[in-house]
């Protein structure tokens, strides 16, 4: 890639992480004012169980004189992606209130309740969305007794649909899992992990008593080095496809050799290609010739799949690089929502070999990836999955929320006309 040498030195160069202490706070703002001075940066959080980290990237461009000047903006941002961030946070409020009300023992909360379930701060927004949406939520009680909500007729009826959605979504459970599983170096994962992103893959909270020992001949739980491990029982060869190969399989790609010659990369960064991968680069991005002839090269270039073990691979290698990307792709591809926090993705470090510096790789293919510190954490998206804001291919559970959410007045969007011939859905 054209200046990856150059982006490596200039990263070796980012900033300690910033903590929060009172004696630190005035050379952070003087080590800021004096970047703003002499070259641009982009501030990224990074997240760990201990603290909150902050990453400074540095980067230099060369001017037509021959000296190095600031380029104003370095990492573009993708409204349509922060909004999709935005747009998540009322129905997550409906959901939520939704699974309270049901795990019930009558279908009914009393609202003096609500603060033992979410705490005092969180019952607030609840409150709001409670007396906002009186479609989904019914609110009773008189002068003799409380005050309590359940869901309204109409909201009951919809919600009963959420055990088909569950009975369907089981198989495709089994096998992202399996899946997930397969990329890992020794084919297992420290419990503790999975169930780390068992919301963002869509398990559910109890699929470690109910879930695994229901399929033994995939499954198993084992205490490795004083943790207890999913490890994978039964390797699977037709699961070892990816989302990218199958959507090119979908889309009916061939490649002969003469073909191979005479396409071209265009200026958005496509080649129709076995190795490549959809590419959408973010709005003002505007890549140069000799950029686009680089990119060309290495979307060409072919890699080993993220399903052999990473260990059989030199991690200097560009087509081991290029893997990494590929290892990446598929792990969001396995996500329901294809976005995953930043500490979710840095948890499987170890199991997957990621580079250290995740952030710069994923930084380095923001045609693929992109970033955000929208909401209360930084979240990574997988861009082709997308069009605008909305998810192109929904599962099951996803499409069971869009109809229940709807009841609020807020259209459902459903971007796939193939969802259900998806090898991820299917």
């Amino acid at each position: 890639m054209v200046g990856e040498d150059c982006a490596q030195k200039l990263f070796d160069r980012m900033s300690k992480p910033l903590l929060y202490r009172r004696s630190s706070i005035f050379s952070v703002i003087l080590r800021i004012h004096k970047l703003r001075e002499t070259e641009s940066f982009v501030l990224f959080p990074g997240e760990s169980s201990s603290r909150l980290q902050w990453t400074f990237v540095q980067v230099r461009h060369k001017s037509g004189g021959g000296g190095w000047r600031p380029k104003q903006k370095v990492y573009h941002r993708v409204h349509d992606l922060d909004k999709a961030i935005d747009l998540n946070k009322k129905p997550s409020l409906i959901l939520q209130l939704k699974s309270i009300i049901q795990a019930q023992k009558h279908g009914s909360l009393l609202l003096r309740d609500l603060e033992k379930h979410v705490g005092f701060v969180h019952k607030w927004n609840l409150m709001a969305a409670i007396e906002k949406y009186p479609t989904i939520f019914y609110v009773g009680g008189g002068h003799k007794e409380p005050p309590f909500v359940m869901l309204t007729e109409k909201a009951k009826k919809i919600a009963a649909e959420e055990s088909e959605a569950t009975e369907s979504m089981e198989p495709i459970l089994v096998n992202n899992l399996r899946k997930l599983l397969m990329m890992s170096v020794d084919c297992r994962v420290p419990l503790e992990k999975v169930e780390f992103i068992q919301s963002a893959m869509g398990l559910p909270q109890d699929f470690k008593s109910t879930l695994i020992p229901k399929y033994t001949e995939f499954f198993s739980l084992k205490v490795i080095n004083g943790k207890v491990n999913l490890v994978l029982e039964n390797w699977d060869s037709s699961l070892a496809i990816t989302a990218r190969e199958d959507r090119l399989s979908r889309e009916g790609f061939s490649e002969s050799v003469g073909d191979r010659k005479r396409v071209r990369i265009t200026k958005d960064g496509n080649f129709l290609g076995r190795n490549a991968f959809k590419i959408s680069f973010p709005p003002g991005f505007r890549p140069n010739a000799s950029y686009l002839e680089e990119f060309e090269k290495w979307q060409k270039m072919e890699f080993p799949s993220p399903y052999l073990n990473a260990r059989r691979f030199d991690a200097a290698d560009p087509k081991a690089r290029k893997r990494v990307v590929a290892v990446l792709h598929e792990l969001l591809s396995l996500t329901m929502e294809k976005r995953v926090t930043c500490a979710q993705l840095d948890a499987f470090h170890s199991e997957y070999l990621l580079p250290s510096r995740l952030i710069l790789c994923l930084i380095k293919h923001q045609g693929i990836f992109y970033i955000t510190n929208k909401g209360a954490r930084g979240t990574v998206f997988l861009k082709d999955a997308y069009a605008g804001s909305n998810l192109i291919e929904k599962c099951p559970l996803l499409l069971f929320h869009d109809r229940f959410v709807a009841l609020c007045g807020r259209k459902e969007v459903n971007l796939s006309n193939e969802m259900q011939s998806s090898s991820v859905f299917s």
